[in-house]
């Protein structure tokens, strides 16, 4: 017997859709969370309106889609430390999360997705920007394509939770951030991935934690890595999504971009993240890599 309950609405035509029908406090049956799950492949980002849930109900909703990630990083939330809290108080300045980044792409295996549930929300602002990787990645020119395909970064999460930073940081100050001296994760990844659920390829790095390409130096780098963030941060790749006290969000860190929007000053503002496990990223196709890597090594035998 099919389910009719669970209706998928777009939220823009580049990624998001609100997923309406559902009481996530109450569990899922294997229907619904087939339904849900394919709208999150399909959408990348996926948003629940109007839940009232417990910290132990927002945390039987992630294990539905696997292992949680215990963050080294947020204030976790008092007596459950697999969800990590997300705040910002009428009298602080900075948010959390307020460049374009995706979640724990420092990480040898980075996470699959993240799950955001609001419980605080401003009266005004405080929206998060999402854009689509996947459209960035098919806007490139042939050209770029074929150039990037052979390439891998190094992602690490020093520059943004190391001790470097930790004594100028208001989030370290205030006690959102913790544990500067664990922020020693650094991983190599290809810049061009292929998403292991839809076979989509999308671009894979980000100007919060991607450092260098793999084998290039940091000054060779930035040319082309802003080329690239200036470019996939194009309006025409976005989707903005406004919260409201009950909301839960949940997005694809393997094929999108997010930001926190820091335009809500003098109000609270209080969301619960958890984070969910991933399995590790492979290139848009290794034979086409190798290929590509061989092309490029003939080419400079010729050339020398």
């Amino acid at each position: 017997m099919t389910d009719i309950r669970v209706t998928v609405k777009p939220l823009s035509g580049t990624l998001g859709a609100q997923i309406d029908g559902v009481d996530l406090s109450g569990g899922l049956s294997n229907q619904e969370f087939v339904q849900i799950r394919d709208a999150f492949h399909r959408y990348s980002m996926i948003v629940f309106r109007d839940q009232d849930l417990t910290p132990e109900q927002h945390i039987a909703f992630a294990q539905r889609w696997g292992t949680i990630n215990i963050n080294r990083f947020f204030r976790p939330v008092d007596g459950h430390p697999q969800i990590a809290e997300v705040r910002k108080e009428p009298d602080q300045q900075r948010n959390i999360g307020s460049g374009w980044h995706t979640d724990h792409s420092y990480d040898q295996v980075p996470a699959l997705g993240s799950i955001l549930y609001a419980r605080i929300v401003p009266d005004f602002g405080g929206d998060t920007l999402f854009a689509s990787m996947y459209l960035a990645y098919e806007a490139l020119s042939d050209g770029m394509k074929d150039m990037l395909s052979g390439l891998k970064a190094v992602h690490g999460s020093e520059q943004s939770f190391g001790v470097s930073v930790a004594s100028k940081s208001e989030g370290f100050a205030t006690g959102r951030y913790q544990n500067a001296d664990k922020a020693t994760q650094q991983a190599v990844h290809p810049v061009v991935v292929t998403h292991p659920a839809t076979g989509r390829k999308a671009l894979y790095v980000n100007p919060e934690f991607t450092v260098r390409f793999d084998g290039w130096t940091q000054e060779e780098s930035e040319p082309l890595l802003d080329f690239l963030y200036q470019h996939a941060s194009q309006p025409h790749f976005t989707c903005r999504l406004s919260w409201a006290r009950g909301s839960l969000a949940m997005w694809d860190n393997r094929c999108t971009w997010h930001c926190a929007l820091n335009d809500y000053h003098g109000q609270r503002r209080l969301m619960h993240r958890i984070t969910i496990d991933g399995e590790p990223l492979h290139p848009q196709s290794d034979g086409l890599v190798e290929q590509h890597n061989h092309t490029i090594k003939t080419m400079l035998t010729k050339i020398i």
